[in-house]
């Protein structure tokens, strides 16, 4: 079931970004590539080509470097793509996301505020 820390989608898109940003701001998590909404595997046609292709697109847009790995499940190959919290705030195109459930939500306003706020009072020591 996709939640907090997983999130399934059929072909990747670099729209995903913004998911893996959020993942990044959270506790980490996972994106496979290769899977219908319901988790079922439906595999990927370009697996080689998205292996060499997905760790420098988020690489560039990003800032951080994910764990992108082929696995095989009844058959298909999915791409799992791992991303590690984030000490420091990410954002993507100026914008910071977070993931809240099964969904991906952009920070403004005062929830950013907050949010960046917390970061460096935490990494300072000063905040739980």
């Amino acid at each position: 079931m996709e939640n907090q820390k997983t999130e399934w989608k059929r072909q990747w898109r670099d729209e995903f970004l913004k998911s893996i940003c959020g993942l990044a701001n959270m506790q980490g998590g996972t994106l496979e590539i290769g899977r219908d909404d319901k988790g079922v595997a439906v595999g990927i046609n370009n697996a080689k080509e998205l292996l060499e292709d997905i760790p420098n697109i988020i690489r560039n847009a990003l800032g951080i470097v994910p764990s992108v790995e082929l696995h095989t499940e009844d058959g298909e190959q999915i791409i799992a793509v791992s991303v590690q919290a984030s000490g420091t705030p990410i954002s993507y195109r100026g914008r910071h996301y977070l993931r809240s459930g099964s969904t991906t939500q952009e920070l403004s306003g005062h929830e950013l505020d907050n949010f960046i706020l917390r970061r460096l009072y935490r990494d300072m020591g000063a905040w739980d």
